[in-house]
This record gives C-alpha cells, sequence and structure tokens, in this order.
C-alpha cells in the first residue's frame, strides 16, 4: 500500500499562523478561527434508511492527509500565496504553485479561495510515486461564499471557474507541470447507489490507500465541524478510534527500590499500562478503555525511539472486543470527542457489511429515480 504523504511546504510560524487562521475565520463569516473543514459521522443501520430518503453522493475514503487548500495575496496585492491548512489548525507555505482564473489570462490567479481536499500518493505501475491533492469540496471562490449552496453546486462552480483553467494550463505547458508540488484531482463521486461500481471497479484499481466509503447528501450546505450529512462507512474490521494515549509504569517492587529517593520508583524498563482517553471538549479528557499490548509490540514501540505518552493513536477492535493499536496520528492534535466515539461504537454494535449496502443499493436506486420523477412532474406544472 503507498504510504500516506507528508504534507508539503514550510510550516508557519504561531505569529504568521495567527492572523491567517483570523482571515479565514473573517472569510467564512465565523467567530471561531478553529479548523472549519466539514467531519463525517460514523454509518450506523439507520444511516441506510437515510439514503433511501435522499439524495446521496459516494466516493472512497482516502487514507490520505485532510487539508483544506488557501489560496490568497502574497506580500503585495499583485503576487499570489497558497497554504495548506491541517486538522491540526497549522498552516504550510507552499512555493511553486500558480492557479490561473481565466484561460485568457495565464497570470491571473485566485484570492480569497478555499478548497478542501486530501492529500494522497498514487503508485504507478512503473514504481513512481505521485502526491495528488484530491478535491472534494470548495467554500469559497474569489471572495464568495459557496457554503450554504448544494454540494453539486459547490462542486460545479469550482469546476467551472478553478478546475478547468488549471486542465488549460496543465494542456498549454505540459513540461512545466512537473516541477508543480502536487497535482490536483477531483475525487471520484458517484451517485449513492452505485455501490457494485464502488466495490467492483473503482476501490480495486485506486492507486493510494483506502479505508472505506463516504457518502455525502447532494443537498446539503457545507457545515463546519461535525456533518450529520456527511456518512463515513468502513468494513466492520477497520472501525478505528483515535485516543490519546497515556502510559502507566508499575511501581518497583520495595527490594529494588533506592532508599536514598523520596517518592514513588517506577520500573521504567517493564511493560506499562496503556490507558485510552477521549476528548471530552476543551481541552479536557476522560480514560474509557484499555490498550491490549503483546510484549513484541511494546518493544516495537519502545523501540522507536519517540516520546509516547499523550501520543494520539488510532486503535480498532478485534475479535475478542480488545483495543489494539493500529499507527500513530501525527495529524491531530487531539482525539476524536466522545460524541464521535459513541458514534464508531454505534457502527461496531450495528456492523453494517459490505453486502448490506450492496443488498440496499436497488432500493436506493429506485427511490432515488422516484424523487426525481416527482421534481420532474412538480417543475413541469410549473
Amino acid at each position: 500500500m503507498p504510504p500516506v504523504p507528508s504534507i508539503p511546504g514550510l510550516k508557519a510560524e504561531h505569529s504568521v499562523a495567527l492572523p491567517l487562521r483570523r482571515e479565514v475565520s473573517d472569510l467564512l463569516k465565523r467567530t471561531n478561527t478553529s479548523f472549519p473543514g466539514a467531519q463525517p459521522v460514523s454509518f450506523a443501520t439507520r444511516h441506510i434508511e437515510e439514503l433511501h430518503n435522499e439524495d446521496y453522493y459516494v466516493c472512497e475514503k482516502t487514507d490520505g492527509i485532510r487539508c483544506l487548500l488557501y489560496c490568497t495575496h502574497g506580500d503585495t496585492e499583485d503576487s499570489e500565496a497558497y497554504y495548506l491548512i491541517d486538522r491540526k489548525n497549522d498552516y504550510y507555505y507552499v512555493q511553486g504553485l500558480h492557479y490561473p482564473k481565466t484561460q485568457e489570462d495565464w497570470s491571473s490567479f485566485h484570492t480569497d479561495t478555499l478548497i478542501d481536499g486530501e492529500l494522497v500518493i498514487d503508485e504507478k505501475k512503473d514504481g513512481r510515486q505521485v502526491l495528488k491533492f484530491l478535491v472534494f469540496d470548495c467554500l469559497m471562490m474569489d471572495g464568495q461564499l459557496l457554503i450554504q449552496r448544494p454540494l453539486d453546486k459547490r462542486l460545479g462552480y469550482f469546476r467551472e471557474n478553478f478546475f478547468k483553467p488549471y486542465e488549460a494550463l496543465c494542456k498549454a505547458f505540459p513540461d512545466e507541470m512537473q516541477y508543480f508540488p502536487f497535482y490536483l484531482q477531483f475525487k471520484t463521486m458517484e451517485l449513492s447507489y452505485a455501490l457494485p461500481k464502488m466495490f467492483d471497479l473503482i476501490l480495486p484499481n485506486l492507486q493510494h490507500g483506502n479505508d472505506g466509503l463516504i457518502f455525502t447528501a447532494v443537498n446539503a450546505e457545507y457545515r463546519f465541524g461535525t456533518d450529520e450529512k456527511i456518512l463515513k462507512w468502513k468494513p466492520a474490521d477497520e472501525n478505528s478510534v483515535d485516543f490519546r494515549m497515556n502510559l502507566q509504569f508499575p511501581l518497583l517492587p520495595p527490594e529494588e527500590m533506592d532508599e536514598d529517593e523520596e517518592g514513588p520508583q517506577y520500573d521504567w524498563y517493564a511493560k506499562p499500562q496503556v490507558f485510552l482517553s477521549v476528548n471530552t471538549g476543551s481541552g479536557g479528557y476522560q480514560r474509557f478503555a484499555e490498550l491490549y499490548i503483546e510484549d513484541d509490540e511494546w518493544e516495537k514501540l519502545k523501540g522507536m525511539g519517540v516520546e509516547l505518552d499523550e501520543r494520539i493513536v488510532e486503535c480498532a477492535m478485534d475479535d475478542e472486543k480488545r483495543w489494539r493499536f493500529k499507527r500513530f496520528r501525527n495529524d491531530k492534535k487531539d482525539g476524536n470527542h466522545i460524541s464521535v466515539v459513541h458514534s464508531v461504537m454505534e457502527s461496531i454494535r450495528d456492523g453494517v457489511t459490505k453486502d448490506d449496502l450492496l443488498k440496499a443499493s436497488p432500493s436506493i436506486r429506485a427511490a432515488w429515480k422516484a424523487r426525481a420523477g416527482a421534481g420532474a412532474a412538480s417543475a413541469s406544472r410549473k
């Protein structure tokens, strides 16, 4: 499987990032300067009914780095600047990008533009690894706020005003595109009932990592933070939670304690208990579970030579309902909020399978066609 990419560019220092966060917040008419990206909820059995009742797009859930691409002015009004914003709300200044506003003026560029997407590494058959930014939404374009428009309108506006000029630039200057730090690409969106196509054709032929599906309501506006209209489906054994990990080492036995030292003395060479805590909001954490870790797994973690205590880690349940370590989440500064954890636990209990989705696909299609027919009839009467 291709590796998860690193964010290209230079991370902005706090004194630079702070005004940028305020700038983006003001553009979006928010009072909060936190990361504005929408976050999905975990798919549960009740969401199958949701797919019957409302139009949704479905796309693959990419195993990459979630980022927003911010296009703005540079130091002067006639210069351009580009930043990638990660989920920690850090800003990375990326050089070597240029996106013209029109095909008639290659020197023009976008400002006050915010695009939602994901950085991935595509692994080609010849062994080449290509960094791409997969676009799946657009919040603002040249100062025009798009968040209240339906998703299909947001994507259509982005395609016409941003992606088409970019495609034309690629065709006009093919030799120059290799110097871009990453390529821009639309994330493939299908209608929600095209699940056989997703499972049989799209997922097996991806050139990057994937760990499920994302369903997004077509007619919903963009919501900052947790969005009940974005559904994240994973196979039962892939449902995971991002916890904060805390280590608790055992005390030394009395006979090994140093009499000259005061206070508790810990056995730093023993395997500790590893507790997993969930984010309760406002910087608070609550102990939720214990990580099951075997001796050889502990030796591997210890041998990495990195700080382990209070790291954000992704964990999944095994067949015996034990939480097991999957990977560090270096792209996140906090673990999942407790509400997200409850949502994931619901998904684990429900266990909506690939077969469940495929079985529902024909009736989802019938419901979609019925809505489309009713809408056409209503428009005709008007």
